[in-house]
């Protein structure tokens, strides 16, 4: 039965008042009515009542005349008014509301046009929830739009509230260069009427530190005071943060003073920030001078604090420090997490102690924490490295015992242990494994287990690897084509090496350092030293990741030698130092064994190694020229004295030397 000339009510609760008004009604037909009236109860307010549109829709109506409904003017007529506010106002909010919390704005600027045909109030709360609606919707553009028809076309008064809301907007999407020319744009020549305050200095100031524009940030945090807006702890912080950002930790550190000078009392935030930077720069003595400065401040550490001074410890390579930090972090009471142990564990491993770290491992566990993939991965393969392969297949199982399923890190790093081992086969094994658990090997898990196979003298495996890591489209990957190139030219397979070069120039790819040097040595082994000089000038003419390094300039002094050409090997020796690359013991070895075997009357090299560490000296590579010093000892082969009083003059601090030789005579004469 049609209702055409009914009027049904339909009463619905809170939760139905959120409904689109324009989506059909649940269980009757809206061509069956005609006008339908609905009357929404709240409680305790006055209950607005809503007439659709009375244009009759028939079934042929469509979509495009469906959403023309409009809220019908009947609803207000006879009405009472409260003030400025007319009956319906909280309706009308309450659809934008409804719209906003659903992100349909076309459907919120319908309303909003209908409100400012009918003359209704509009207030800067109902703007700021769309905003935050924009900002949800990632829609900064939409937020600023709105922003500006509020005041021109709305006529809607602006506040610096308002503002802030959509600058947080666009500074939230990430969008800070936009952020800053907002900002310019409604405080610059055509002023709102309204001034930024604390949240607009420290939206602005963020945005500028984000862009690198660290100069201007401080000139508008200079500026504050000018408009009665005092920085807060945010203030300083974010600025802090900007200028260690740029390597300016000493500026950083002089606001610090500068803020609590001024009664800004830091929070850890503010500490954190500048022992991070510290750290960084290996300044650990005022980083701790800080964490003292915490205390007495009243401020105490958080886990952040104590991290950060524990991977600058480690950094530096004071893992005992590091340690006895984390024990005084427990006692505190402040719960080391996995990123406090995880930095530990990797540093001890870097310093060759991975059975100290496996011993973290096991307390960190006792206090109630689970280790990561990550932390088992580089005690793997710190165990390995350190050829302790048993112990590392040990936690390997012990991993999988305790629930912690490896993924492609854990695997890589255990294939990668099982090649150094000479065990490619079970590395091999173990692929098949991580294959079948929907694990795709990376480069560096192929890469190892080429290097394995190389290792073990069976090159043809080695290959067979290659050509499946080309069927998982990873022909592109320089690492790989590089080991390939090394193992082929290692076991004498230069034609196939060759091959291999043609094809990563074919393909486009930039061969490393280690590829040019393992194609130079295959050819200085079969004799061709000069195609592989020829192939070291082209080196040399590359970007600089793929220069000659002491490797490249070893290999060919080695085939220069071995060919009675110490002369050329002399001139090499003397590019090599003018390019600013540094000699190692290698390089002392290959000049030392020549001098005493290929010379006639033979050598001992002393003054050949006594210039070098003169040269170096003169070009101020002071560790090299000390790492040369410690090769001619260890040969008991010593300088000359006039070299002697160069190194002592060039390496140690006058201050310091006068304290030694005062520190001697006491001990002697005292």
């Amino acid at each position: 039965m049609l209702l055409s000339h009914s009027t049904l009510t339909l009463h619905f609760s809170d939760s139905a008042l959120l409904r689109n008004p324009f989506d059909p009604m649940p269980k009757f037909s809206i061509h069956q009515l005609n006008p339908l009236t609905i009357s929404l109860h709240k409680p305790a307010r006055l209950s607005p009542f809503f007439y659709f549109s009375s244009l009759p829709l028939s079934s042929n109506s469509t979509p495009d005349a469906q959403n023309e409904l409009s809220i019908s003017p009947q609803i207000f007529k006879s009405r009472p008014q409260f003030g400025s506010y007319k009956l319906g106002d909280a309706t009308f909010y309450r659809l934008i509301e409804n719209y906003a919390t659903s992100r349909e704005f076309h459907f919120i600027h319908q309303v909003l046009d209908r409100m400012k045909r009918e003359g209704r109030v509009l207030t800067e709360t109902i703007f700021i929830l769309i905003f935050k609606a924009c900002g949800k919707a990632h829609l900064p553009g939409e937020a600023v739009n709105f922003f500006h028809r509020m005041a021109n076309d709305l006529h809607c008064k602006q506040t610096v509230k308002s503002f802030n809301s959509v600058l947080n907007v666009i500074i939230q999407e990430g969008d800070f260069s936009y952020a800053f020319k907002f900002y310019l744009h409604v405080f610059g020549a055509n002023s709102k009427g309204f001034q930024p305050n604390l949240l607009t200095y420290n939206l602005i100031i963020k945005a500028l530190c984000k862009l690198g524009q660290i100069d201007r940030a401080v000139d508008t945090f200079r500026e504050m005071p000018l408009k009665n807006c005092n920085p807060d702890v945010f203030t300083y912080s974010t600025l802090m943060n900007g200028l260690c950002k740029e390597r300016r930790v000493d500026e950083a550190v002089f606001l610090l003073d500068e803020m609590q000078a001024e009664g800004c009392l830091p929070n850890p935030v503010t500490f954190n920030v500048l022992i991070d930077a510290l750290s960084k720069n290996g300044d650990l003595s005022r980083a701790a001078k800080l964490v003292d400065n915490m205390f007495l401040k009243g401020c105490v550490p958080n886990e952040v604090t104590y991290n950060t001074l524990i991977h600058g410890l480690c950094l530096k390579g004071k893992l005992d420090k590091a340690l006895s930090l984390l024990e005084k972090m427990v006692s505190s009471k402040c719960v080391p997490n996995q990123v406090t142990y995880g930095t530990i564990i990797n540093g001890l491993v870097k310093q060759r102690r991975a059975e100290d770290g496996v011993h973290i491992l096991m307390s960190m566990e006792e206090r109630g924490q689970k280790a990561n993939e990550y932390i088992y991965s580089s005690l793997i393969s710190g165990l390995f490295k350190e050829g302790k392969s048993e112990n590392a297949v040990r936690l390997w199982k012990e991993m999988a015992e305790k629930g912690c399923k490896p993924n492609v890190v854990v695997y890589g790093a255990f294939i990668d242990g099982l090649c150094r081992d000479e065990k490619p086969d079970e590395a091999e094994d173990i692929l098949q494994e991580m294959l079948s658990k929907g694990f795709l090997p990376n480069a560096f898990t192929y890469s190892s287990l080429m290097k394995g196979f190389f290792k073990k003298g069976d090159s043809q495996k080695a290959i067979l690897v290659w050509k499946e890591m080309m069927s998982q489209d990873m022909r592109h990957n320089v690492v790989c084509c590089s080991v390939l190139l090394n193992g082929l030219c290692e076991s004498g397979r230069l034609r196939e090496a060759l091959t291999v070069w043609t094809h990563m120039l074919g393909e486009g790819l930039k061969p490393d350092v280690v590829a040019y040097s393992s194609m130079i040595k295959g050819l200085c082994d079969v004799g061709s030293v000069d195609k592989g000089l020829k192939l070291f000038y082209e080196m040399q003419c590359q970007e600089p990741k793929s220069r000659p390094d002491v490797v490249t300039y070893n290999i060919l002094f080695n085939a220069l030698c071995r060919q009675d050409n110490l002369t050329r090997a002399i001139d090499l020796l003397n590019s090599m130092l003018d390019e600013g690359c540094d000699p190692d013991s290698l390089t002392c070895n290959i000049f030392l064994e020549t001098l005493r075997e290929r010379i006639n009357p033979p050598q001992d090299g002393r003054l050949f190694l006594d210039e070098l560490v003169v040269r170096l000296l003169k070009r101020e590579r002071k560790l090299s020229a000390l790492r040369i010093v410690e090769e001619m000892l260890l040969r008991f082969l010593p300088p000359e004295p006039s070299t002697w009083s160069r190194v002592i003059q060039r390496t140690c601090k006058p201050k310091r030397i006068r304290e030694t030789i005062d520190e001697c005579c006491r001990s002697l004469y005292g």
